[in-house]
């Protein structure tokens, strides 16, 4: 199967099926049941924490909805990858730290749900895939990596730079597994398998998510300045050591 499939990656114009949002139908259908099965209960208690949240901070929608727009502006290009395919940033990692990981698988899917639907840029039967891996592995990867390094050093710059990149390459390597646990390679089984699809993408996707780590950081001192007021609510206003 392993064989065929890159052969269809590198002759193919059909870049979706190998892109970071896995396309319609592209999945044998358990393992689209299986993702969606992983995927649903985090979104529902991601819907229970954002109707919390948003009935104690009123203020802090208008953010809310620019962390979305975020993530939807950003997973929404689609960037010339090698063998005919293609990779984008994911936006998810700014709307993590702001609201934590659970408000973003809500919003994750919301995004790529609208994408499925007006951009045929990922699919339905896939949905539940390519959630788990950008709205639920990125946010948490996200989530994580700022609560860590701010432990560590207390620098805040640096915390929002390492997860938003280390979100976008979380979200491309749950991606790589899922393909490789759905596509197995005849030689090497589905460690061979990550190992050929990760590789796919790592040239343009490492650049890619350093550039969504700068230019997240550079929207996070934009909502310190215009916004600081719901970042103080949030409690997210921290002095650099």
């Amino acid at each position: 199967m392993m064989a065929g499939l890159s052969g269809y990656l590198v002759i193919g114009s059909p870049a979706p099926a190998y892109a970071m949002h896995i396309m319609e139908g592209f999945l044998p259908a358990g393992w689209a049941l299986f993702w969606w099965a992983c995927f649903l209960p985090i979104v529902m208690w991601g819907l229970r924490s954002l109707t919390v949240m948003t009935r104690q901070y009123p203020e802090t929608k208008l953010l809310l909805a620019l962390a979305g727009a975020f993530t939807f502006v950003l997973s929404a290009l689609k960037i010339p990858s090698v063998t005919g395919s293609s990779s984008h940033p994911t936006g998810i990692g700014l709307g993590a730290v702001l609201f934590g990981p659970a408000a973003m698988s809500v919003l994750g899917g919301l995004v790529l749900l609208f994408q499925a639907l007006l951009l045929a840029h990922g699919g339905l039967t896939t949905l539940g895939a390519n959630g788990f891996a950008m709205a639920v592995v990125g946010p948490f990867t996200a989530y994580g990596v700022y609560q860590a390094v701010m432990r560590i050093s207390q620098r805040q710059t640096l915390a929002i730079f390492l997860a938003a990149a280390l979100s976008d390459l979380s979200t491309y390597l749950m991606t790589a597994l899922q393909l490789a646990l759905a596509f197995p390679a005849e030689n090497g089984g589905i460690g061979a398998a990550f190992l050929k699809f990760a590789g796919i993408f790592a040239l343009t996707q490492i650049p890619l998510a350093i550039s969504e780590g700068l230019l997240t950081v550079l929207v996070w001192n934009w909502l310190q300045t215009y916004n600081r007021e719901e970042l103080q609510i949030l409690n997210l206003i921290k002095q650099e050591s």
